[in-house]
C-alpha cells in the first residue's frame, strides 16, 4: 500500500490508543465502523458485543488518564490485503490488563474503519 494508507492507519491508531486512554466514545466513534464487531476471546469471559453496547461500557468505566495511569502501546504490525482491507496488531496496558488486539479495517467511505476488534488480556505482570 502506499504511505499515505500506512500514515492514515497509523493516525487512526493514535485517535484509538487517545480514545481508550480517555474512555471517550466520541472520539471511538471517528474509528470504528458503525457495524463494529467487539470480541473478547480471553478464556473465561469471553464477550461479543456491538458498537452501541461496547459505547455504553466505556461511557461508564473510568478513564484510566484520570486514574493518573501512562498510556503504554505498540502497533506491532500493519498489514494491507488490498485497498480496502487491511489488519492491524497491537498492544496496550490500561485497567491493570496487557491487551493484544487483533483489528479489521475496512474502507469506509474515504475513511479506513475497524470494523472488528478481537482482542485477549492477561493481568498485567509489575
Amino acid at each position: 500500500m502506499t504511505p499515505i494508507s500506512h500514515k492514515q492507519l497509523c493516525e487512526l491508531m493514535e485517535t484509538y490508543f487517545e480514545g481508550l486512554h480517555q474512555a471517550d466514545s466520541a472520539m471511538l466513534r471517528e474509528v470504528f465502523h458503525p457495524q463494529l464487531a467487539y470480541v473478547c476471546a480471553t478464556k473465561g469471559d469471553e464477550l461479543y458485543l456491538d458498537l452501541e453496547t461496547y459505547m455504553s461500557r466505556v461511557d461508564g468505566r473510568e478513564p484510566p488518564a484520570k486514574r493518573g495511569e501512562a498510556r503504554e502501546e505498540e502497533i506491532l504490525e500493519i498489514a494491507f490485503v488490498n485497498d480496502r482491507l487491511a489488519r492491524i496488531s497491537a498492544r496496550m496496558t490500561m485497567m491493570g490488563r496487557d491487551f493484544h488486539d487483533l483489528l479489521t479495517l475496512v474502507r469506509h467511505g474515504a475513511e479506513w474503519r475497524i470494523v472488528a476488534k478481537v482482542f485477549s488480556y492477561v493481568p498485567r505482570k509489575d
